[in-house]
Protein backbone atom coordinates (compact mmCIF):
# COMPACT_ATOMS: atom_id res chain seq x y z
CA UNK A 1 0.00 0.00 0.00
CA UNK A 2 2.94 2.37 1.05
CA UNK A 3 4.56 2.27 -2.40
CA UNK A 4 1.46 2.56 -4.16
CA UNK A 5 -0.45 5.24 -2.53
CA UNK A 6 -1.14 8.46 -3.61
CA UNK A 7 1.76 10.95 -2.44
CA UNK A 8 0.94 14.17 -1.16
CA UNK A 9 3.66 16.38 -3.17
CA UNK A 10 3.73 20.31 -2.66
CA UNK A 11 0.39 20.97 -1.46
CA UNK A 12 1.40 18.24 1.88
CA UNK A 13 4.96 19.68 2.33
CA UNK A 14 3.85 23.45 2.66
CA UNK A 15 1.50 22.59 5.55
CA UNK A 16 4.63 22.85 7.34
CA UNK A 17 7.29 24.85 5.25
CA UNK A 18 8.82 28.13 6.82
CA UNK A 19 7.11 31.28 5.08
CA UNK A 20 10.22 32.17 3.27
CA UNK A 21 9.36 29.14 1.14
CA UNK A 22 6.29 29.97 0.19
CA UNK A 23 8.40 33.07 -1.84
CA UNK A 24 8.96 30.36 -4.59
CA UNK A 25 7.20 28.93 -7.21
CA UNK A 26 8.59 26.21 -9.90
CA UNK A 27 9.28 28.26 -12.61
CA UNK A 28 11.47 30.75 -9.98
CA UNK A 29 13.24 27.39 -8.85
CA UNK A 30 13.93 26.15 -12.11
CA UNK A 31 15.47 29.52 -13.08
CA UNK A 32 17.96 28.95 -9.89
CA UNK A 33 19.25 26.04 -11.19
CA UNK A 34 19.46 24.64 -7.77
CA UNK A 35 22.13 21.97 -7.03
CA UNK A 36 20.68 18.29 -6.91
CA UNK A 37 20.93 16.29 -3.19
CA UNK A 38 19.07 13.55 -1.95
CA UNK A 39 18.27 12.34 1.51
CA UNK A 40 17.04 9.02 2.83
CA UNK A 41 14.51 8.51 5.55
CA UNK A 42 14.92 4.64 6.79
CA UNK A 43 12.65 3.02 8.85
CA UNK A 44 13.16 0.11 10.92
CA UNK A 45 12.49 -1.76 14.17
CA UNK A 46 14.37 -0.36 17.74
CA UNK A 47 15.19 -2.78 20.34
CA UNK A 48 11.58 -2.75 21.74
CA UNK A 49 10.57 -3.98 18.09
CA UNK A 50 8.85 0.00 17.81
CA UNK A 51 8.39 1.19 14.17
CA UNK A 52 10.88 4.12 13.95
CA UNK A 53 12.80 6.31 12.10
CA UNK A 54 16.32 8.32 12.12
CA UNK A 55 17.14 11.84 11.81
CA UNK A 56 20.41 12.62 12.83
CA UNK A 57 21.49 16.04 14.30
CA UNK A 58 24.04 18.18 12.26
CA UNK A 59 27.92 18.72 13.55
CA UNK A 60 28.50 22.48 14.53
CA UNK A 61 30.20 24.12 11.81
CA UNK A 62 30.48 27.79 10.07
CA UNK A 63 27.76 26.96 7.64
CA UNK A 64 23.82 27.40 6.18
CA UNK A 65 23.00 24.09 8.16
CA UNK A 66 25.10 23.70 11.41
CA UNK A 67 23.62 21.93 14.13
CA UNK A 68 20.20 21.38 12.21
CA UNK A 69 17.96 18.21 12.72
CA UNK A 70 17.54 16.36 9.59
CA UNK A 71 17.56 13.06 7.16
CA UNK A 72 20.79 11.83 6.43
CA UNK A 73 21.93 13.02 2.89
CA UNK A 74 23.27 15.50 0.50
CA UNK A 75 24.58 16.33 -2.64
CA UNK A 76 25.15 14.35 -5.49
CA UNK A 77 28.53 13.66 -6.94
CA UNK A 78 29.69 12.74 -10.04
CA UNK A 79 30.23 9.12 -9.77
CA UNK A 80 26.72 8.62 -8.36
CA UNK A 81 24.39 7.69 -11.66
CA UNK A 82 21.25 8.16 -9.46
CA UNK A 83 19.79 10.52 -6.59
CA UNK A 84 18.76 7.07 -5.13
CA UNK A 85 22.70 6.07 -5.37
CA UNK A 86 23.16 9.39 -3.81
CA UNK A 87 20.97 8.98 -0.87
CA UNK A 88 22.67 5.66 -0.29
CA UNK A 89 25.83 6.85 -0.17
CA UNK A 90 25.51 9.44 2.03
CA UNK A 91 23.46 7.73 4.64
CA UNK A 92 26.14 4.93 4.76
CA UNK A 93 29.19 7.70 5.18
CA UNK A 94 27.27 9.37 7.63
CA UNK A 95 25.40 6.95 9.68
CA UNK A 96 27.53 3.61 8.59
CA UNK A 97 24.30 1.92 7.19
CA UNK A 98 24.70 -0.40 4.80
CA UNK A 99 23.58 0.25 0.92
CA UNK A 100 22.68 -3.16 0.64
CA UNK A 101 20.56 -3.86 3.74
CA UNK A 102 18.29 -0.70 2.59
CA UNK A 103 14.72 -1.90 0.53
CA UNK A 104 14.32 1.52 -0.84
CA UNK A 105 10.14 1.96 -0.75
CA UNK A 106 9.45 5.51 -3.32
CA UNK A 107 11.10 8.77 -3.93
CA UNK A 108 9.15 11.37 -2.70
CA UNK A 109 8.35 14.96 -4.31
CA UNK A 110 12.01 17.22 -3.76
CA UNK A 111 11.70 20.18 -1.54
CA UNK A 112 13.65 22.99 -2.35
CA UNK A 113 16.16 24.58 0.20
CA UNK A 114 16.44 28.38 -0.44
CA UNK A 115 19.57 29.03 1.77
CA UNK A 116 21.81 26.79 0.25
CA UNK A 117 20.34 26.38 -3.29
CA UNK A 118 19.82 22.90 -3.01
CA UNK A 119 17.04 20.56 -4.26
CA UNK A 120 16.77 17.75 -2.41
CA UNK A 121 15.05 14.48 -3.52
CA UNK A 122 13.91 12.21 -0.52
CA UNK A 123 13.58 8.35 -0.29
CA UNK A 124 11.71 6.30 2.09
CA UNK A 125 13.95 3.16 3.03
CA UNK A 126 13.57 0.28 5.38
CA UNK A 127 15.57 -2.26 7.02
CA UNK A 128 14.37 -5.39 8.68
CA UNK A 129 16.71 -5.00 11.45
CA UNK A 130 17.98 -2.36 13.56
CA UNK A 131 21.25 -1.17 12.28
CA UNK A 132 24.72 -0.79 13.94
CA UNK A 133 25.53 2.92 13.64
CA UNK A 134 28.89 4.26 12.92
CA UNK A 135 28.56 8.15 13.54
CA UNK A 136 31.03 10.64 10.74
CA UNK A 137 32.32 14.35 11.89
CA UNK A 138 29.44 15.37 9.99
CA UNK A 139 27.00 13.85 12.69
CA UNK A 140 26.99 15.05 16.27
CA UNK A 141 23.80 12.87 17.19
CA UNK A 142 21.69 10.13 16.06
CA UNK A 143 18.21 10.39 16.65
CA UNK A 144 15.54 7.67 16.88
CA UNK A 145 12.01 8.66 16.49
CA UNK A 146 8.93 6.67 17.15
CA UNK A 147 6.30 6.53 13.91
CA UNK A 148 3.81 6.73 15.96
CA UNK A 149 4.81 10.72 17.53
CA UNK A 150 5.35 11.58 13.60
CA UNK A 151 1.57 10.55 13.28
CA UNK A 152 0.62 12.38 16.74
CA UNK A 153 -0.58 15.68 15.61
CA UNK A 154 0.00 16.54 18.80
CA UNK A 155 3.86 17.38 18.21
CA UNK A 156 2.66 20.19 15.86
CA UNK A 157 4.26 23.50 16.82
CA UNK A 158 5.90 26.42 15.71
CA UNK A 159 9.30 27.87 17.14
CA UNK A 160 10.87 31.45 16.31
CA UNK A 161 14.20 31.03 14.75
CA UNK A 162 17.14 33.33 14.47
CA UNK A 163 20.21 32.57 11.76
CA UNK A 164 22.10 33.78 9.04
CA UNK A 165 18.89 34.04 6.88
CA UNK A 166 16.08 34.82 9.22
CA UNK A 167 15.70 36.50 12.33
CA UNK A 168 13.29 35.78 14.90
CA UNK A 169 10.77 34.05 12.29
CA UNK A 170 7.90 31.71 13.65
CA UNK A 171 8.28 28.43 11.42
CA UNK A 172 6.09 25.45 11.36
CA UNK A 173 7.66 22.47 13.03
CA UNK A 174 7.20 19.12 14.63
CA UNK A 175 8.47 18.78 18.39
CA UNK A 176 10.02 15.26 18.38
CA UNK A 177 12.62 13.94 20.99
CA UNK A 178 12.75 17.28 22.11
CA UNK A 179 14.07 18.84 19.25
CA UNK A 180 12.11 21.43 16.67
CA UNK A 181 12.54 19.84 13.34
CA UNK A 182 11.48 22.52 10.68
CA UNK A 183 12.32 23.45 7.20
CA UNK A 184 12.96 21.14 4.81
CA UNK A 185 13.17 18.10 6.83
CA UNK A 186 9.82 19.12 8.25
CA UNK A 187 8.46 19.72 4.48
CA UNK A 188 9.36 16.07 4.02
CA UNK A 189 8.06 15.29 6.97
CA UNK A 190 4.40 16.09 6.19
CA UNK A 191 4.51 14.72 3.18
CA UNK A 192 5.60 11.28 5.04
CA UNK A 193 3.36 11.71 7.48
CA UNK A 194 0.55 12.20 5.62
CA UNK A 195 1.42 9.37 2.90
CA UNK A 196 1.38 6.87 5.96
CA UNK A 197 -2.00 7.97 7.21
CA UNK A 198 -3.67 7.47 4.14
CA UNK A 199 -1.63 4.04 3.85
CA UNK A 200 -2.69 3.16 7.24
CA UNK A 201 -6.91 3.81 7.08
Amino acid sequence: MLKTQKIGGLTAQLKLAPSVRLKYNIDEIAAYNPKKAAVLAIFYPNKKKQAVFLLTKRANYKGTHSSQISFPGGKIHKEDTTLQETALRETYEEVGISPGSVEIVRVLTPVYIPPSNFLATPFIGSTETMPSFLRNYEVAEIIEVLVSDLLDDATLATVNITNTYMDNRTVPCFMLNGYAVWGATAMMLSEIKELLKCSFK
